[in-house]
């Protein structure tokens, strides 16, 4: 084995024995050892216990350790720690700024075990609270994190868009006169994305393929005649399912001006970019002449976000304020409930006092209104967070999963079930507890659990975190067909998440949502008759 994994995998059991709390002395003596190891310039393989103990530095007991390494690859005490620790907690390791002593404060007191789970906690502002961290650090790991995810083989849609658009803009500025867009999967507006496709014409093929080479991203340049451009554009942005669908190689002329002589030619419905993926068009082709699809300026209100009272950065009326601003009529507020102790959950006292602010925010805000609601904890047998007494003065809840997630299927949709039974929930939250590219969530029969919401009048949430975007698109022509409402919500934890909400359109998009079917599209006297408010 050579001199930098045995340093490497001594450095590993160093630090899990912290993260574990063992003997502070013995991990010192490790990391020391694999430090003055991975300083030294020699070959330590197929060295005697004898001749590495004879090294300057190394005692028996590290001897042993490396003697072993070479052996095996590994060590029984290196194994013995792996063995009980989550998998994810080895990238969280890797993020710089956090030891194994904070890594193991987060572990036990956010319960986050991947890095996908601490980016998450950041933008919901749950590290700020904790005992040795603060604003500025929360900032910094986010940042580390952030860093991580972008250099591996996929990208969140938003991430990749940002640095897509950012690149066409530069892109534009230098070849002006350019036919340039990005295609495939940021066109379509894909969950996750892996490569950043990009059309440009030949003319200027060249210059752009050299730029794109000093970029930090995966770009793939796909090159078109310049009066084939839009032929090219539909090609290049569909999978090959939808060119299957709509007989797109039986057109013989490639040069139309747009997208949509593309589809006239082909005497097919315009599909937006969102619905090229081959799952719906068929369906789409024998029912309807045109496709009506959510837009951003279709919402009227935003259900489901925090303040200071529990984990968000801005106080109810800064939020308020930065819907009005948006154009928005009205904000749901559904800070934590009881349960959620590592978000500061609402207290039964503090819920009331929060309510008082509420009413008072209202008079001075009219006619946008606040609506009183809760995230409230769907508990492990399915109750909800608060006795009636509670429950009731809610002008809405949002019954979400935040804890417990070890579930099989019949468990996960049982509890959920009963949630949606509860007559207080309006809204289930983010159903199957995703978050994308760092953990698939829970297992639920999704057909039982809509068919439910469609029972009790219960609409389900499309959560438009980015990392979230949970309910998948896919099953929104079910809720669809059940007459299920959904809910674009962007779960904001400050100001400027609540524009979250267009990726959640963007989502809703893909799964064919029209303004009709979605809850927050409903104007205020709507939504207030539609809950009997």
């Amino acid at each position: 084995m050579i001199t930098e994994t045995i340093s490497d995998l001594l450095e590993l059991t160093a630090k899990l024995m912290e993260l574990h709390g063992e003997n502070p002395f013995k991990i010192k003596a490790i990391s020391s050892a694999a430090y003055r190891i991975s300083k030294m310039n020699m070959d330590l393989s197929g060295k005697t216990i004898e001749e590495l103990e004879s090294i300057e530095g190394i005692g028996k007991g590290i001897a042993s350790k490396m003697n072993e390494l070479n052996l095996t690859g590994t060590t029984s005490e290196l194994q013995t720690l792996l063995n009980k620790t989550p998998e994810g907690l080895l990238d969280v390791l890797k993020v710089k700024g956090l030891g194994p002593k904070k890594v193991a404060q987060l572990w036990k007191e956010l319960q986050i075990e991947s890095v996908g789970e601490l980016l998450y906690a950041c933008n919901e502002n749950r590290l700020i609270k904790l005992k040795g961290f603060g604003v500025k650090s929360q900032d910094e790991i986010k940042k580390s994190v952030e860093f991580l995810f972008a250099s591996k083989d996929k990208y969140h849609y938003a991430y990749a868009a940002f640095y897509a658009n950012e690149f066409i803009q530069l892109a534009k500025q230098l070849f002006s006169d350019a036919l340039i867009s990005f295609t495939g999967e940021l066109y379509r507006k894909a969950e996750v994305v892996s490569v950043f496709d990009l059309l440009v014409e030949e003319s200027y093929s060249d210059k752009v393929l050299e730029w794109s080479k000093q970029q930090p991203y995966p770009f793939q340049i796909h090159i078109t005649p310049a009066d084939e451009f839009y032929y090219h554009l539909v090609k290049t942005s569909s999978t090959a399912e939808h060119l299957s669908a709509i007989h797109f190689y039986t057109l013989q002329n490639k040069k139309q001006t747009s997208e949509e002589e593309v589809y006239r030619d082909l005497n097919s419905i315009y599909f937006p970019p969102e619905l090229r993926e081959g799952i719906l068009e068929n369906d789409l082709l024998n029912t309807f002449n045109t496709i009506h699809l959510i837009e951003n300026i279709d919402l009227k209100g935003c259900l489901h976000n925090h303040s200071t009272y529990s984990d968000g950065l801005n106080s109810i009326e800064e939020m308020a304020k930065a819907c009005i601003d948006l154009g928005l009529t009205y904000f749901g507020l559904c800070d934590h409930s009881q349960s959620a102790v590592y978000a500061n959950g609402l207290k039964p006292e503090m819920v009331l006092v929060q309510h008082e602010e509420i009413d008072a925010l209202n008079k001075k805000l009219f006619p946008f209104r606040i609506l009183k609601g809760i995230e409230s904890d769907i508990l492990s047998d399915g109750s909800l967070d608060y006795e009636e007494s509670i429950l009731k003065q809610f002008d809405f809840v949002v019954a979400s999963i935040h804890q417990g997630f070890k579930m099989d299927e019949a468990k996960a949709t049982e509890r959920i079930i009963k949630a949606i039974e509860n007559p207080h929930t309006k809204i289930l939250g983010h159903p199957t507890g995703r978050l994308l590219l760092s953990r698939p969530g829970y297992p639920i029969n999704h057909k039982k659990i809509i068919d439910a919401c469609a029972a009790n009048k219960v609409a389900i949430e499309l959560n438009a975190h980015p990392y979230r975007l949970d309910i998948d698109w896919r099953w929104i022509p079910y809720c669809m067909e059940k007459n299920v409402l959904i809910s674009i919500n962007p779960d904001a934890h400050e100001k400027s998440g609540i524009t979250d909400m267009q990726y959640g359109v963007y989502a809703a998009r893909k799964g064919m949502l029209n303004k009709e079917f979605c809850l927050n599209a409903k104007s205020l006297e709507e939504i207030m008759e539609y809950w009997e408010i």
